[in-house]
């Protein structure tokens, strides 16, 4: 029986097929989601991209952000973020979920010089 300690090695490994199989749930479930069609790389996803757009669409409301402008940047790491969950949010889910708003016509987005400076008009 293993000791638990930080120095602990876990005997075995979960083949690819297996891994596969895994995420594949995971994905079913809204938990994960695919990178590539090799199903190589993976997102896995602490709540849904339907639940972090909800979470993105609290706070707009919460802080009267209605009719705003913002850069991915500021939504994941700017100083209105700080103390909440957008803060640290991995830009590939910050950006699903804006994708999905986008779509449910909640906000619009434009392109920027660079991918970090897309702007955000929440509706």
């Amino acid at each position: 029986m293993p000791k638990g300690g930080k120095d602990d090695v876990v005997p075995w490994k979960l083949n690819t097929e297996a891994r596969v199989v895994i995420l594949d749930e995971l994905v079913t479930q809204g938990r994960a989601e695919w990178l590539d069609k090799g199903k190589t790389q993976s997102l896995i996803l602490w709540k849904k991209v339907d639940e972090w757009a909800a979470t993105l669409m609290d706070f707009v409301r919460t802080y009267g952000l209605s009719d705003s402008v913002m850069t991915l940047d500021e939504l994941s790491s700017g100083d209105d973020v700080r103390g909440t969950e957008l803060f640290g949010l991995h830009r590939e889910v910050l950006t699903r979920a804006l994708r999905l708003l986008e779509a449910q016509g909640k906000v619009r987005t434009f392109k920027g010089a660079t991918p970090e400076e897309l702007g955000v008009k929440f509706l």
